[in-house]
Protein backbone atom coordinates (compact mmCIF):
# COMPACT_ATOMS: atom_id res chain seq x y z
CA UNK A 1 0.00 0.00 0.00
CA UNK A 2 2.81 2.40 0.91
CA UNK A 3 4.54 1.65 -2.40
CA UNK A 4 1.38 2.43 -4.36
CA UNK A 5 0.92 5.70 -2.44
CA UNK A 6 4.52 6.65 -3.13
CA UNK A 7 4.07 6.01 -6.84
CA UNK A 8 0.86 8.03 -6.88
CA UNK A 9 2.58 10.91 -5.09
CA UNK A 10 5.37 10.77 -7.67
CA UNK A 11 2.84 10.97 -10.49
CA UNK A 12 1.08 13.88 -8.80
CA UNK A 13 4.42 15.72 -8.42
CA UNK A 14 5.12 15.14 -12.09
CA UNK A 15 1.69 16.43 -13.08
CA UNK A 16 2.24 19.57 -11.03
CA UNK A 17 5.69 20.15 -12.52
CA UNK A 18 4.73 19.67 -16.16
CA UNK A 19 4.04 23.08 -17.75
CA UNK A 20 0.55 23.25 -19.27
CA UNK A 21 1.04 26.68 -20.91
CA UNK A 22 3.82 28.31 -22.91
CA UNK A 23 6.54 29.27 -20.45
CA UNK A 24 8.21 32.59 -21.12
CA UNK A 25 11.98 32.98 -21.30
CA UNK A 26 13.71 36.03 -19.87
CA UNK A 27 16.12 38.00 -22.05
CA UNK A 28 19.20 36.90 -20.12
CA UNK A 29 18.48 33.21 -20.70
CA UNK A 30 17.53 33.81 -24.35
CA UNK A 31 20.79 35.67 -24.98
CA UNK A 32 22.75 32.77 -23.52
CA UNK A 33 20.91 30.24 -25.69
CA UNK A 34 21.24 32.47 -28.74
CA UNK A 35 25.00 32.91 -28.35
CA UNK A 36 25.52 29.19 -27.76
CA UNK A 37 23.41 28.16 -30.76
CA UNK A 38 25.23 30.62 -33.01
CA UNK A 39 28.70 29.57 -31.80
CA UNK A 40 28.15 25.81 -31.68
CA UNK A 41 25.72 25.26 -34.57
CA UNK A 42 26.17 28.34 -36.75
CA UNK A 43 22.44 29.05 -36.63
CA UNK A 44 21.47 32.68 -36.12
CA UNK A 45 18.89 33.19 -33.38
CA UNK A 46 17.88 36.87 -33.32
CA UNK A 47 15.47 38.32 -30.76
CA UNK A 48 12.62 37.88 -33.25
CA UNK A 49 13.01 34.08 -32.85
CA UNK A 50 12.52 34.16 -29.06
CA UNK A 51 8.87 33.07 -29.16
CA UNK A 52 9.73 30.30 -31.62
CA UNK A 53 12.47 28.98 -29.33
CA UNK A 54 10.12 29.12 -26.33
CA UNK A 55 7.54 27.08 -28.22
CA UNK A 56 10.04 24.51 -29.49
CA UNK A 57 11.56 24.01 -26.04
CA UNK A 58 8.15 23.44 -24.46
CA UNK A 59 8.17 19.71 -25.18
CA UNK A 60 11.68 19.30 -23.71
CA UNK A 61 10.60 21.08 -20.51
CA UNK A 62 7.56 18.85 -20.27
CA UNK A 63 9.52 15.64 -20.86
CA UNK A 64 12.15 16.67 -18.30
CA UNK A 65 9.46 17.85 -15.82
CA UNK A 66 11.03 21.28 -15.59
CA UNK A 67 9.17 24.44 -14.65
CA UNK A 68 11.37 27.11 -16.20
CA UNK A 69 13.91 27.84 -18.90
CA UNK A 70 16.34 28.82 -16.15
CA UNK A 71 16.18 25.25 -14.86
CA UNK A 72 16.66 23.86 -18.37
CA UNK A 73 19.58 26.23 -19.00
CA UNK A 74 21.31 25.15 -15.81
CA UNK A 75 20.89 21.50 -16.80
CA UNK A 76 21.99 21.98 -20.42
CA UNK A 77 25.24 23.72 -19.49
CA UNK A 78 26.16 21.12 -16.88
CA UNK A 79 28.54 18.29 -17.76
CA UNK A 80 25.74 15.72 -17.86
CA UNK A 81 23.50 18.08 -19.83
CA UNK A 82 26.11 18.59 -22.53
CA UNK A 83 26.39 14.82 -22.87
CA UNK A 84 22.71 13.90 -22.64
CA UNK A 85 20.75 16.92 -23.84
CA UNK A 86 22.80 18.66 -26.55
CA UNK A 87 21.56 16.34 -29.32
CA UNK A 88 17.97 17.02 -28.19
CA UNK A 89 18.57 20.77 -28.38
CA UNK A 90 19.94 20.33 -31.91
CA UNK A 91 16.71 18.57 -32.90
CA UNK A 92 14.73 21.44 -31.36
CA UNK A 93 16.48 24.31 -33.18
CA UNK A 94 17.07 22.74 -36.60
CA UNK A 95 14.47 22.84 -39.37
CA UNK A 96 14.12 19.69 -41.46
CA UNK A 97 11.94 20.30 -44.52
CA UNK A 98 12.72 18.22 -47.58
CA UNK A 99 11.20 16.18 -50.39
CA UNK A 100 12.18 13.75 -53.10
CA UNK A 101 13.23 15.59 -56.29
CA UNK A 102 13.03 18.95 -54.56
CA UNK A 103 14.03 21.71 -57.01
CA UNK A 104 13.80 19.22 -59.92
CA UNK A 105 15.80 21.32 -62.42
CA UNK A 106 18.93 20.48 -60.43
CA UNK A 107 18.43 16.77 -61.10
CA UNK A 108 17.58 17.43 -64.74
CA UNK A 109 20.88 19.31 -65.11
CA UNK A 110 22.73 16.41 -63.48
CA UNK A 111 21.22 13.84 -65.85
CA UNK A 112 21.36 15.96 -68.99
CA UNK A 113 24.75 17.65 -68.70
CA UNK A 114 26.94 17.04 -65.66
CA UNK A 115 26.92 13.24 -65.48
CA UNK A 116 27.47 12.85 -69.26
CA UNK A 117 30.37 15.30 -68.94
CA UNK A 118 31.99 13.23 -66.19
CA UNK A 119 31.37 10.01 -68.08
CA UNK A 120 32.79 11.23 -71.39
CA UNK A 121 35.85 12.63 -69.62
CA UNK A 122 36.54 9.63 -67.35
CA UNK A 123 34.40 6.68 -68.40
CA UNK A 124 34.62 4.18 -65.59
CA UNK A 125 38.14 5.26 -64.69
CA UNK A 126 37.17 6.95 -61.42
CA UNK A 127 34.30 6.91 -58.98
CA UNK A 128 32.14 10.07 -58.89
CA UNK A 129 32.01 11.31 -55.28
CA UNK A 130 29.01 13.32 -54.08
CA UNK A 131 28.20 14.99 -50.78
CA UNK A 132 24.65 15.74 -49.65
CA UNK A 133 25.43 18.29 -46.93
CA UNK A 134 22.46 18.82 -44.65
CA UNK A 135 20.67 15.68 -45.83
CA UNK A 136 17.82 15.80 -43.29
CA UNK A 137 15.70 12.61 -43.38
CA UNK A 138 17.36 11.31 -46.54
CA UNK A 139 15.13 12.32 -49.42
CA UNK A 140 17.89 14.33 -51.14
CA UNK A 141 20.67 11.69 -51.07
CA UNK A 142 18.24 8.96 -52.09
CA UNK A 143 17.00 11.11 -54.98
CA UNK A 144 20.64 11.50 -56.01
CA UNK A 145 21.08 7.75 -55.62
CA UNK A 146 18.10 7.09 -57.90
CA UNK A 147 19.25 9.59 -60.54
CA UNK A 148 22.81 8.25 -60.59
CA UNK A 149 21.69 4.61 -60.50
CA UNK A 150 19.57 5.32 -63.55
CA UNK A 151 22.54 6.92 -65.31
CA UNK A 152 24.78 3.98 -64.36
CA UNK A 153 22.18 1.53 -65.71
CA UNK A 154 22.49 3.19 -69.12
CA UNK A 155 26.25 3.82 -69.05
CA UNK A 156 28.37 0.75 -68.26
CA UNK A 157 31.38 1.34 -66.01
CA UNK A 158 29.95 4.45 -64.35
CA UNK A 159 30.30 4.25 -60.56
CA UNK A 160 29.50 6.66 -57.74
CA UNK A 161 29.27 7.07 -53.99
CA UNK A 162 27.24 9.50 -51.87
CA UNK A 163 28.17 10.86 -48.45
CA UNK A 164 25.11 12.24 -46.62
CA UNK A 165 25.53 14.28 -43.45
CA UNK A 166 23.36 16.14 -40.99
CA UNK A 167 23.79 17.55 -37.50
CA UNK A 168 20.56 15.97 -36.20
CA UNK A 169 20.79 12.38 -35.01
CA UNK A 170 17.00 12.18 -35.07
CA UNK A 171 16.67 12.76 -38.81
CA UNK A 172 19.72 10.61 -39.54
CA UNK A 173 18.00 7.64 -37.90
CA UNK A 174 15.05 8.19 -40.22
CA UNK A 175 17.37 8.47 -43.22
CA UNK A 176 19.23 5.27 -42.42
CA UNK A 177 15.94 3.35 -42.13
CA UNK A 178 15.09 4.46 -45.72
CA UNK A 179 11.37 3.95 -45.00
CA UNK A 180 8.90 6.62 -46.10
CA UNK A 181 5.11 7.08 -46.17
CA UNK A 182 3.60 6.52 -49.59
CA UNK A 183 2.35 10.12 -49.50
CA UNK A 184 5.99 11.30 -49.74
CA UNK A 185 6.83 9.57 -53.02
CA UNK A 186 4.55 11.46 -55.42
CA UNK A 187 7.44 13.54 -56.88
CA UNK A 188 9.22 10.34 -57.97
CA UNK A 189 8.29 9.37 -61.56
CA UNK A 190 6.29 6.14 -61.73
CA UNK A 191 8.93 4.30 -63.77
CA UNK A 192 11.56 5.08 -61.11
CA UNK A 193 9.21 4.10 -58.29
CA UNK A 194 8.80 0.66 -59.85
CA UNK A 195 12.55 0.25 -60.24
CA UNK A 196 13.93 1.70 -57.01
CA UNK A 197 11.21 1.48 -54.32
CA UNK A 198 10.00 -1.53 -52.37
CA UNK A 199 6.47 -1.71 -50.99
CA UNK A 200 5.71 -3.31 -47.65
CA UNK A 201 4.32 -6.84 -47.77
CA UNK A 202 1.71 -5.57 -45.35
CA UNK A 203 -0.21 -3.27 -47.69
CA UNK A 204 -2.10 -1.70 -44.79
CA UNK A 205 1.11 0.05 -43.69
CA UNK A 206 1.23 2.41 -46.71
CA UNK A 207 5.02 2.75 -46.61
CA UNK A 208 7.87 2.16 -49.07
CA UNK A 209 11.57 1.50 -48.66
CA UNK A 210 14.43 2.58 -50.90
CA UNK A 211 15.82 -0.43 -52.80
CA UNK A 212 19.17 -1.93 -51.68
CA UNK A 213 20.88 -1.05 -54.98
CA UNK A 214 20.37 2.63 -54.14
CA UNK A 215 20.99 2.37 -50.38
CA UNK A 216 24.31 0.62 -50.98
CA UNK A 217 25.74 3.78 -52.57
CA UNK A 218 24.82 6.09 -49.65
CA UNK A 219 26.58 6.33 -46.31
CA UNK A 220 25.29 8.56 -43.53
CA UNK A 221 27.17 10.29 -40.76
CA UNK A 222 26.63 13.12 -38.30
CA UNK A 223 28.47 16.36 -39.03
CA UNK A 224 28.33 19.82 -37.51
CA UNK A 225 29.38 22.44 -40.10
CA UNK A 226 31.11 24.39 -37.35
CA UNK A 227 33.58 21.51 -36.90
CA UNK A 228 36.25 20.18 -39.23
CA UNK A 229 35.23 18.21 -42.33
CA UNK A 230 37.08 15.14 -41.12
CA UNK A 231 36.76 12.99 -44.21
CA UNK A 232 39.41 12.43 -46.85
CA UNK A 233 39.43 12.95 -50.57
CA UNK A 234 38.08 15.46 -53.03
CA UNK A 235 34.46 15.69 -54.09
CA UNK A 236 32.98 16.05 -57.57
CA UNK A 237 29.56 17.36 -56.54
CA UNK A 238 28.27 19.02 -53.36
CA UNK A 239 24.58 19.58 -52.70
CA UNK A 240 24.07 22.08 -49.87
CA UNK A 241 20.59 23.44 -50.43
CA UNK A 242 18.38 25.44 -48.09
CA UNK A 243 20.81 24.98 -45.20
CA UNK A 244 22.92 28.13 -44.97
CA UNK A 245 19.84 30.39 -44.95
CA UNK A 246 19.91 29.86 -41.19
CA UNK A 247 23.48 31.24 -40.92
CA UNK A 248 24.65 34.85 -41.00
CA UNK A 249 26.50 36.12 -44.08
CA UNK A 250 29.98 35.83 -42.60
CA UNK A 251 29.38 32.22 -41.57
CA UNK A 252 27.93 31.43 -44.99
CA UNK A 253 31.03 32.70 -46.80
CA UNK A 254 33.38 30.77 -44.51
CA UNK A 255 31.36 27.61 -45.08
CA UNK A 256 31.27 27.98 -48.85
CA UNK A 257 35.04 28.60 -48.86
CA UNK A 258 35.51 25.30 -47.02
CA UNK A 259 33.24 23.56 -49.54
CA UNK A 260 35.39 24.90 -52.35
CA UNK A 261 38.50 23.43 -50.74
CA UNK A 262 36.79 20.02 -50.78
CA UNK A 263 35.68 20.30 -54.43
CA UNK A 264 37.86 18.97 -57.25
CA UNK A 265 38.62 21.46 -60.04
CA UNK A 266 35.67 21.23 -62.40
CA UNK A 267 33.42 19.98 -59.59
CA UNK A 268 29.95 21.39 -58.97
CA UNK A 269 28.23 23.10 -56.05
CA UNK A 270 24.42 23.17 -55.85
CA UNK A 271 22.74 25.62 -53.46
CA UNK A 272 19.10 26.42 -52.69
CA UNK A 273 17.05 28.91 -54.71
CA UNK A 274 16.60 31.08 -51.62
CA UNK A 275 20.39 31.33 -51.21
CA UNK A 276 23.00 33.50 -52.93
CA UNK A 277 26.77 33.69 -53.37
CA UNK A 278 26.62 37.29 -54.60
CA UNK A 279 29.53 39.37 -53.32
CA UNK A 280 31.47 36.38 -51.99
CA UNK A 281 35.09 35.87 -53.01
CA UNK A 282 34.95 32.21 -54.08
CA UNK A 283 36.71 30.20 -56.82
CA UNK A 284 33.40 29.40 -58.52
CA UNK A 285 31.74 30.27 -61.82
CA UNK A 286 27.97 30.09 -62.39
CA UNK A 287 26.71 27.51 -64.88
CA UNK A 288 22.97 27.64 -64.14
CA UNK A 289 20.74 29.30 -61.52
CA UNK A 290 22.12 28.22 -58.08
CA UNK A 291 24.67 25.86 -59.71
CA UNK A 292 28.41 26.66 -59.75
CA UNK A 293 31.57 25.05 -61.11
CA UNK A 294 34.88 25.02 -59.21
CA UNK A 295 37.50 26.95 -61.15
Amino acid sequence: MADNTSRMDGRRRKEVQEPTHLLRMNDRIFDRFSEFIKTELGIKMPASKKTLLEARLQKRLRELCMNSHDEYCEYLFSASGMEEELSKLVDVVTTNTTDFFREPKHFELLSRSILPEFYSRRGGARNVNIWSAGCSSGEEPYTLGIVLSEFARQNPGFTFSILATDISTKVLRMAVSAVYPEAKIHPIPMELRKRYLLRSKDRTKKVVRIAPEVRSHVRFRRLNFMEEFNFDGKLDIIFCRNVVIYFDRQTQEKLFSRFCRKLSPGGYLFIGHSESLAGMDLPLEPVAPTVYRRI
